[in-house]
């Protein structure tokens, strides 16, 4: 299994960006998905979560309302839209999946498989 995040970059603060984790491996169109950062010298936090049908989402209270997780077409590939950058968005961002099916993660840090994360950095 390997996820592969990317869509990271520099932006001013108030702008946009798109991140984008590609799955293979697997199907992961019955798999539970998320999100994580981890700001420098700082320990990783959840950022947000979807189930495998994309009726259910979860966000940590500092995103709520400016970002969005969301599934492509295939369900191998999850999204986070990210608008109204923060400078303290600035961060390495980690797609996660769970080892079994069906099983709705949330903020918890018991996801199995990890990408090697896509930095961040939003200047002020």
């Amino acid at each position: 299994v390997q996820l592969q995040a990317s869509g990271g970059g520099l932006v001013q603060a108030g702008g946009s960006l798109r991140l984008s984790c590609a799955a293979s491996g697997r199907t992961f169109s019955n798999y539970a998905m998320g999100w994580f950062r981890q700001a420098p010298g700082k320990e990783r936090e959840f950022v947000a979560a979807i189930d495998w049908s994309g009726g259910t989402t979860d966000y940590v209270d500092a995103v709520k309302g400016r970002f969005t997780i969301s599934r492509g077409n295939a369900k191998n590939t999850v999204y986070l839209r990210m608008n109204s950058l923060k400078p303290e968005d600035t961060a390495v961002y980690y797609c996660a999946a769970p080892k079994f099916p069906l099983i709705y993660y949330g903020s918890s840090n018991s996801y199995n498989y990890w990408g090697q994360g896509t930095l961040v950095t939003v200047s002020s």
